[in-house]
Parts: C-alpha cells; sequence; structure tokens
C-alpha cells in the first residue's frame, strides 16, 4: 500500500544537510510533467546558516537535486557534497 503525502505537509520543511548544517525552507518542487518525478526542491536559504555563506551571498532561492536528498521525515536531508555547487533557483 501507497502512502501519499499531502504537499502542505512538505511546504516549508526545514533543509538540512548531512552534516546537519540547515540550509533553509523548502518553498517548492520542480517536477517533471512527462513522468511525475521530483527533480528539484526549490529551497529559500536561511541567512544565518553556515552552509549558506559557502554558496552566494545575494541568491535567495536555489535548486537542489532530488537525488542529493538522502532521507525525508521532520526535515529533508540532502548530501553536502551533492549540493555543492547548487544553482540559483530560475525566475
Amino acid at each position: 500500500m501507497y502512502k501519499y503525502t499531502i504537499a502542505r505537509q512538505l511546504a516549508t520543511k526545514k533543509v538540512i544537510t548531512n552534516r546537519g548544517d540547515e540550509v533553509g525552507k523548502l518553498s517548492d518542487l520542480m517536477v517533471n510533467e512527462e513522468n511525475g518525478d521530483i527533480e528539484f526542491l526549490l529551497v529559500e536559504l536561511d541567512r544565518d546558516s553556515k552552509f549558506v555563506k559557502k554558496i552566494s551571498g545575494k541568491d535567495r532561492v536555489i535548486q537542489i537535486p532530488y537525488s542529493a536528498v538522502t532521507a525525508v521525515s521532520d526535515v529533508f536531508i540532502v548530501d553536502e557534497r551533492e549540493i555543492a555547487d547548487a544553482e540559483p533557483a530560475e525566475k
């Protein structure tokens, strides 16, 4: 039996690295319209995070490949190595 998560339950979940550094909060998902697969997490950066300072000081939302997600529970846990080169979300 499959369990489906309501989109509202995902909204504003925290995104942290596998080392425990907070990246920010989930703001949206980019989904492949043809097959329904999640391709990217759109994450609003937490300005106080140590990790954010490594990426960029002026970008407010970045896209993280869904392949970087290692676990989802109360938070999204992402592999820090896979998001080292995270790009700003397209506007």
